[in-house]
C-alpha cells in the first residue's frame, strides 16, 4: 500500500470562466441545479431557475465579479492554485514527492476532469481536501457527490480518502489566530471582532446538517486563543439567497446595528479558506457600505488564510496521514 502512486487534490466551490453574463449563467446554472445546494423539488426549482434566477441575477453577479477580477482571473482559483504549489513544495522539502492537483466543485477544472487525468497517468491512491473548514452538505458532501459520481464509472477504481473537515484543527485556530493578531499589529484592535460565515438555509439544519455548530466551536476555539471576553466577539452568516429563513445573526443586519451603536468593526471570515467574491465584495465592500450608513466610523476585512504559512503547514499535517 505505501508504494500506491498516490496525488493530493485540493478543492474548492468554483467560479465562472469569465466576469461575463453568460460565464456567470453558465456557472450558476450547474451550482444552482445541484440537490445538495437547492432543496426545492427539481420540476419546481428548474422553472424558477429558468424562468427568474437566470434570466436577472447574472448581469449583477457578473459586475461584481468583474469588480474583484485580477490580471490572473478569477481570485479563489488563483489562490487554489497557488495553494496547490505551495502544498506540493513543502510536502516535496519534507521528503514526500506526490503532486497536488486543483479541483472545483462546479466550473473548471472539474473534480471530474482532474480525476480523470490522474486515473489515466497510473495514480491508484487519491487524497481529496475539500478546502471547507466546516463540514456542510451544500458543501463537502457536494463535492463528495462529484467524486462519488465519477467513481460509479470507474471500472478500476482508485483507493480514495476524503477529508470530512477541520474546523477544530489547532493549525486551523492558530493561522487564524495568527492572521487577526498580525492584522492588529499592523492596524490596531477595534472594539468588536465579528466572525462572518457562510450561511446556509435554517431547514438544512434543522434536518441535520452540522454546519452551524462546527462554525461555532470554530469560532469559541478562536476567541479563546485570542483571549477575547464577553461582548468583545460575535458570530454571524452572510451570504443568504433566496426567500427562506437562513442561519441568523444575519452578518449585514448585525453590521448594521454595531454601526449604529458607534462601535468599530474588524471582520473575519473562517469558513472561506480562499478569498473570493464573498469576501471581497460582499464582506470588504457591500458590508462596509451597510455599516458606514448605519452610522458606523471604523470597519476592517481581516484577508482569508489564502497561502498564509501555518495554513499550508495544517493542509500537509491534514494529508499526510495518507501519503
Amino acid at each position: 500500500m505505501m508504494n500506491k502512486k498516490t496525488a493530493v487534490i485540493l478543492v474548492n466551490l468554483g467560479t465562472p470562466d469569465a466576469p461575463t453574463p453568460q460565464a456567470v449563467r453558465r456557472y450558476l446554472r450547474e451550482f444552482l441545479s445541484d440537490t445538495r445546494v437547492i432543496e426545492i423539488p427539481k420540476l419546481i426549482w428548474q422553472a424558477i431557475l429558468n424562468a427568474f434566477v437566470l434570466t436577472t441575477r447574472p448581469k449583477r453577479v457578473a459586475h461584481a465579479y468583474q469588480s474583484v477580477w485580477t490580471p490572473d482571473g478569477s481570485p479563489l482559483l488563483v489562490i487554489l492554485q497557488k495553494q496547490a504549489r505551495h502544498l506540493q513544495d513543502l510536502l516535496t522539502a519534507q521528503g514526500i514527492s506526490v503532486p497536488v492537483r486543483a479541483a472545483t466543485t462546479y466550473g473548471n477544472p472539474s473534480i471530474k476532469s482532474v480525476m480523470g487525468q490522474l486515473m489515466d497517468e497510473g495514480f491508484e491512491s487519491l487524497v481529496v481536501l475539500p478546502l471547507y473548514p466546516q463540514y456542510s452538505a451544500t458543501s463537502t458532501a457536494a463535492a463528495f457527490d462529484k467524486v462519488a459520481m465519477l467513481l460509479t464509472q470507474s471500472r478500476n477504481m482508485p483507493e480514495l480518502h476524503f477529508i470530512k473537515d477541520y474546523h477544530d484543527n489547532p493549525l486551523y485556530i492558530e493561522a487564524l489566530a495568527q492572521s487577526v493578531e498580525r492584522h492588529w499589529q499592523n492596524h490596531g484592535r477595534a472594539d468588536r471582532l465579528l466572525m462572518s460565515f457562510h450561511g446556509i438555509p435554517k431547514p438544512y439544519a434543522d434536518k441535520g446538517d452540522p454546519y452551524p455548530e462546527q462554525c461555532r466551536t470554530t469560532a469559541a476555539l478562536l476567541a479563546d486563543r485570542l483571549g477575547l471576553g464577553t461582548g468583545e466577539w460575535a458570530v454571524s452568516f452572510q451570504s443568504r439567497f433566496g426567500a427562506q429563513e437562513w442561519l441568523k445573526p444575519y452578518t449585514d443586519e448585525l453590521l448594521a446595528d454595531w454601526g449604529a451603536s458607534g462601535a468599530s468593526v474588524q471582520v473575519i471570515s473562517p469558513a472561506f479558506s480562499a478569498d473570493c467574491l464573498e469576501t471581497l465584495e460582499e464582506l470588504a465592500v457591500e458590508n462596509l457600505d451597510n455599516f458606514i450608513n448605519a452610522g458606523g466610523k471604523q470597519y476592517e476585512y481581516i484577508p482569508a488564510l489564502n497561502t498564509d504559512e501555518t495554513h499550508i503547514q495544517m493542509m500537509a499535517e491534514l494529508v499526510k496521514p495518507y501519503l
